[in-house]
């Protein structure tokens, strides 16, 4: 069972990370939490250039996994632009504006070393 969540969860990760990519997201990682945390399989961290940007990558994602039949809650930071967060099952999706992305510097709070974002980036 557990190798049937992990692929899903890769699944939908591919999806996100395919989707930032179309929305000329910056600096995407993805970090690999199987095993490390409980509350999500991965974390995708992204930048985009505007508040408008931002909000407009947020938007896409939520109605790309509307289209495979999964709901996510609403998002935070939405109305303001400068981070946004979406929970998306197993994923967790963060995009920042880069100036709030350098103040938070939440990958580094997860990435154990440099390998982690190398390895993350090449399960899509």
């Amino acid at each position: 069972m557990k190798n049937s969540k992990s692929n899903s969860s890769k699944q939908l990760l591919k999806l996100a990370l395919e989707s930032l990519e179309d929305d000329k997201a910056i600096d995407v990682i993805s970090i690999n939490l199987i095993g490390r945390s409980s509350i999500a399989d991965f974390m995708i961290v992204a930048s985009g250039n505007s508040t408008r940007q931002v909000a407009s990558m947020g938007n896409n994602l939520i109605k790309k996994f509307k289209d495979i039949g999964i709901r996510v809650p609403s998002p935070e930071g939405m109305s303001n632009g400068d981070w946004v967060l979406i929970d998306a099952s197993d994923i967790l999706i963060h995009i920042f504006r880069p100036e709030v992305r350098d103040f938070y510097s939440l990958e580094k709070m997860w990435l154990k070393n440099e390998k982690d974002e190398l390895i993350a980036s090449n399960e899509k």
